[in-house]
C-alpha cells in the first residue's frame, strides 16, 4: 500500500473528537476506499488536558494552531470556527505552503471562499468543505459533481437544525418560542447565545455557499437577506396548520437576468411538499435542475458523527487525488452577479398583526392593503390575549413583494397596532 495521507487536525471539540474516533473505528475500510491509510500526525486545540473520548497522546501536540501549516503533513483539517482569526490565518498559510485544506467552517468559506479557492488553484491543492453545509448530507458533492451537467434554477431548503427543532416542537406541542428555545439549549441543540441560529445568520452562510456552487456565481454572503424565527408565535403555527401549511425557516436562492436572489426567511410550506415533513434537527436541501429535475438531500445537519463523516469523505477524495475547483468551476470563472430586487418578486404572503381590540382596526388594515394594490385572500381574527391585544392574520393573493412592503409601511406607527407585524412568504 502507498504512503499514508498525513493529517494535521486543528480543533478537538465535538467534531474533532468525532474525526479521531471515526478514523480509529473505520480506518481499515477507509484505507481500502482511499487507496491508502489516512493518519493524523499532529493536533492543536485550546485545552490540552480535556477528555475528548479518544487518545490524543499519540499525536504531536502544537500549541499555536496556525503553526500546523508548517508541519510535515499533506492536509490540514480546520475545525476551529470563526470567519477570521486563527482559522483564516491557518487556511492562508496552509494553502500558501502547498498543502490541502479541509474545513467545516461555513462562516469562513462564506466570507473568504473566493480568495481561498483562488489560492488553492494557484498552489494546485485541494480546498474542500463538505462539512460546512448540512453536516453529513453530501449536498455540496451532489451539486458540484452529481448535478454538474445541469443548469440549476433554484436551490432552497432547511439549513439550520436548531430552528427546525424549535419550529417542529412548537408545531407538535403548541408551545411558545421562548419555552422551546430553552429546551433546545438544555438539550445542546442551541448555543447559550443562539443569535446566529435563530436570526438566520448560520443558514445565510450556508445558503451563500450553495448558491455559488449551484449557479456559478461568486459567494455573496453580504447580499443574503436574513431574518429568523424569534418572532414566530405558537398562534402563527396553529393558523398555518389550519390553512394547510407548516412553518419552516428556509434559505432560498435563484438567479436570473434580474440578478442573484438569496434570502433566509420563515415560510409557510404546503403540507404536500417534502420539506413540510422534515422535523427535529434535520436539514434538507432541494435543488431543481433543468435535466435531472428536483433533487432532495436530507439527513442529519450537525453532530459529531455526521459532520466527521463529511470531513473524512473530503479526506478520502484527496487521498485518491480526486478534487477540482472548490466551487465547481475555476474561481476566475465565477460570475460577480448583482443582487436581485426582492420587490419585483411575486407571491402570496401571510401577515400577522397584533392589534388593539377596538372598532375600525380591520378596516384600517384592509385599506392599507387596498391602497398598496394587495388583494386579501383570507382574514382571520382571534380573541384577545392577556395583554388585551388581538391577533389578526391575513393571507394575500399573489402580489409583488414591493406592494406588501408598502402596505406595511402605511401601517407603521398606527395606534391600532400593538406590536410589529410578522410577514412570512408562502412557498409555492
Amino acid at each position: 500500500m502507498t504512503q499514508p495521507l498525513r493529517i494535521a487536525l486543528a480543533g478537538l471539540g465535538t467534531v474533532g473528537g468525532g474525526v479521531i474516533r471515526l478514523l480509529d473505528e473505520n480506518g481499515a475500510l477507509i484505507a481500502r476506499r482511499a487507496g491508502r491509510p489516512i493518519e493524523i500526525v499532529a493536533v492543536s486545540a485550546r485545552d490540552r488536558g480535556k477528555d475528548r473520548g479518544a487518545d490524543i497522546s499519540r499525536f504531536e501536540w502544537v500549541d499555536d494552531t496556525t503553526e500546523l501549516a508548517a508541519r510535515e503533513v499533506d492536509v490540514v483539517v480546520e475545525l476551529v470556527g470563526g470567519s477570521d482569526g486563527p482559522a483564516l490565518t491557518l487556511a492562508r498559510r496552509t494553502l500558501a505552503a502547498g498543502k490541502g485544506f479541509v474545513t467545516a467552517n461555513k462562516a469562513m468559506i462564506a466570507h473568504h471562499g473566493l480568495e481561498l479557492a483562488g489560492a488553492a488553484e494557484q498552489a494546485g491543492v485541494a480546498l474542500k468543505f463538505e462539512a460546512a453545509v448540512a453536516g453529513g448530507i453530501p449536498v455540496i458533492k451532489g451539486l458540484r459533481e452529481g448535478a454538474a451537467a445541469n443548469e440549476i434554477g433554484r436551490v432552497y431548503g432547511i439549513l439550520n437544525g436548531t430552528c427546525n427543532f424549535i419550529l417542529s416542537k412548537m408545531e407538535a406541542e403548541g408551545r411558545d418560542f421562548a419555552d422551546v428555545l430553552a429546551e433546545a439549549q438544555a438539550l445542546g441543540y442551541a448555543e447559550a447565545d443562539p443569535t446566529f441560529d435563530i436570526d438566520g445568520i448560520d443558514a445565510a452562510h450556508k445558503l451563500s455557499i450553495l448558491a455559488s456552487i449551484a449557479f456559478g456565481t461568486q459567494p455573496a454572503f453580504a447580499d443574503v437577506q436574513a431574518s429568523g424565527i424569534r418572532h414566530v408565535l405558537a398562534a402563527d403555527i396553529a393558523e398555518a396548520a389550519a390553512l394547510g401549511y407548516r412553518v419552516r425557516l428556509l434559505g432560498v436562492a435563484d438567479h436570473s437576468a434580474g440578478g442573484l436572489f438569496q434570502r433566509v426567511h420563515p415560510h409557510l410550506v404546503p403540507v404536500s411538499h417534502p420539506l413540510a415533513h422534515v422535523t427535529g434537527a434535520t436539514n434538507a436541501v432541494v435543488a431543481e435542475g433543468n435535466y435531472v429535475g428536483r433533487l432532495l438531500f436530507q439527513g442529519a445537519g450537525a453532530g459529531d458523527g455526521p459532520t466527521a463523516s463529511a470531513v473524512v469523505a473530503d479526506l478520502i477524495d484527496i487521498a485518491r487525488g480526486e478534487f477540482g475547483p472548490a466551487f465547481a468551476m475555476p474561481s476566475s470563472a465565477l460570475a460577480a452577479q448583482a443582487p436581485a430586487d426582492p420587490g419585483e418578486r411575486h407571491g402570496r404572503s401571510y401577515v400577522r398583526f397584533a392589534v388593539a381590540d377596538k372598532v375600525g382596526v380591520l378596516a384600517e388594515i384592509a385599506a392599507a392593503m387596498r391602497d398598496a394594490g394587495v388583494s386579501i385572500e383570507s382574514l382571520i381574527q382571534r380573541g384577545a390575549n392577556v395583554d388585551g391585544s388581538v391577533l389578526v392574520a391575513i393571507v394575500t393573493h399573489e402580489a409583488p413583494e414591493r406592494a406588501v412592503a408598502q402596505a406595511l409601511e402605511r401601517l407603521r406607527g398606527s395606534q391600532s397596532l400593538t406590536g410589529q407585524p410578522l410577514w412570512m412568504h408562502i412557498l409555492e
